[in-house]
C-alpha cells in the first residue's frame, strides 16, 4: 500500500466483500475484507500523508429495519454481517480522523445500478438478465420490501463532490430520497424489456436483507451540493439499453 499511495492526495476506497447474503454465509471473510482491509488502507493513508479518504459505506445494510426515511442522525442498527462490517469501517474512519488528522467522508450508498453492471449482483442486474431471456423474475419475500435506487452517474458525481468538499469527518447518505418496492422494480424491468407477459415468482425472504429503506438527501445537498438527477425510469431505460446493445443476457 505504501508504494501504491506514493504521491497520492485522495483515496476513494470502493473495494469490498459486497454481498449481504454471502456475508451471512461467511461472516469471517466478510470481516477480513471489509474491516481489516479498510484498517490496512487507513493506516497506510495516515503514514503516507494522504489528505482525503472517501469510504464507500452503505445505507440500508447499516440502518437495518429502522423505519424510513433515515438520515445521518438515525441510530445505525445493522442486521447482517455486511452491514456490521461497513459500520465498523465508518468507526475506523472516525478514529483516524481523530487520531491522525486524516480528512474522511463516509458515503452511505443507496442501491447503485446502471450500465456496465453485468457482473454486479443484485435485483436490477438479475431482473434484466432474466427478463431478456424471458425467464420468470424471482422476488424474495412478498415484493413490498423497498430500496433507494441510485443511478451510477449520480453516484460518481457524489463521490467527486466528496473529494472536493471542505469537510474533516463526515457521514453522508447518497440516495434518491425515494423508496421503490421490489415488485415495482420488477414490473418496470418487464415493461422496459418488452417482456410484460413474463411471470414473477415469489420465494421465502433471505436472512440479513433489509425490508424497507430510503434516506433523506438533505445533508448530501448541504455538504456536497449533491442531488440525484436521474429518475428510476430514466436510469433503468439507459441500463436496459446497455444490456441489449452489448448482448448481455
Amino acid at each position: 500500500m505504501s508504494r501504491a499511495l506514493d504521491g497520492v492526495s485522495s483515496v476513494v476506497h470502493l473495494a469490498a466483500f459486497g454481498s449481504v447474503v454471502e456475508s451471512v454465509q461467511d461472516p469471517f471473510e466478510n470481516f477480513d475484507v471489509n474491516v481489516r482491509g479498510t484498517l490496512v488502507l487507513l493506516r497506510a493513508c495516515a503514514a503516507e500523508g494522504v489528505e482525503k479518504f472517501v469510504f464507500a459505506s452503505t445505507g440500508g445494510a447499516i440502518m437495518g429495519n429502522t423505519p424510513p426515511p433515515v438520515d445521518e442522525a438515525t441510530l445505525p442498527w445493522p442486521i447482517s454481517p455486511y452491514g456490521a462490517s461497513k459500520l465498523c469501517g465508518e468507526a475506523y474512519c472516525h478514529a483516524f480522523a481523530g487520531s491522525f488528522g486524516l480528512s474522511v467522508v463516509a458515503l452511505r450508498f443507496a442501491n447503485v445500478y446502471g450500465p456496465v453492471s453485468d457482473r454486479k449482483e443484485g435485483a436490477v442486474t438479475t431482473f434484466i438478465k432474466r427478463a431478456l431471456r424471458r425467464e420468470p423474475l424471482v422476488i424474495y419475500g412478498d415484493g413490498t420490501a423497498t430500496r433507494d435506487f441510485l443511478y451510477v452517474d449520480d453516484l460518481c458525481y457524489g463521490i467527486s463532490a466528496a473529494i472536493d468538499a471542505q469537510v474533516q469527518d463526515e457521514v453522508v447518505h447518497l440516495g434518491s430520497g425515494e423508496g421503490t418496492s421490489i415488485a415495482e422494480l420488477a414490473r418496470l424491468v418487464l415493461e422496459l424489456t418488452d417482456a410484460t407477459d413474463t411471470s414473477i415468482q415469489y420465494e421465502e425472504p433471505r436472512r440479513g436483507e433489509v425490508e424497507r429503506t430510503f434516506a433523506k438527501p438533505e445533508r448530501a445537498a448541504e455538504l456536497l451540493g449533491f442531488t440525484a438527477s436521474h429518475s428510476l425510469r430514466r436510469g433503468m431505460q439507459k441500463t436496459v439499453e446497455w444490456f441489449v446493445a452489448h448482448g448481455v443476457d
